[in-house]
């Protein structure tokens, strides 16, 4: 209206739920506090799910592994899937919204 850039806000899922695992989610312009945590928090996931990728793989090439090694490893997949799916669901949204770069 007066000729000055308007800042672009957008909802970001965050890589946390709050009470009961309901999402939570922040607004803003992606540079905040709370964005540069949940950037943080991403980051480690995803490094933990490399890692975790290839113990996996370790673990399964081992032919001595027992049942409960394998339950073990199939929960800590299960719960690092959730979270590099919610990090996909967090950007995807940002994208579509237009609040940012490609993914």
């Amino acid at each position: 209206m007066n000729g000055e850039p308007r800042e672009h806000h957008t909802f970001r899922l965050l890589p946390w739920t709050g009470s009961e695992g309901k999402p939570c989610y922040v607004l803003g312009d992606g540079a905040g506090y709370v964005s540069r945590m949940a950037d943080g928090i991403e980051s480690v996931q995803l490094g933990m799910a490399g890692d975790l990728l290839g113990h996996a793989a370790d673990l399964l090439a081992d032919r001595r592994v027992t049942g409960v090694e394998l339950h073990f490893l199939a929960s800590r997949l299960t719960e690092s899937l959730r979270d590099v799916k919610r990090i996909a669901e967090s950007r995807a949204m940002r994208w579509q919204d237009g609040g940012g770069e490609h993914p």
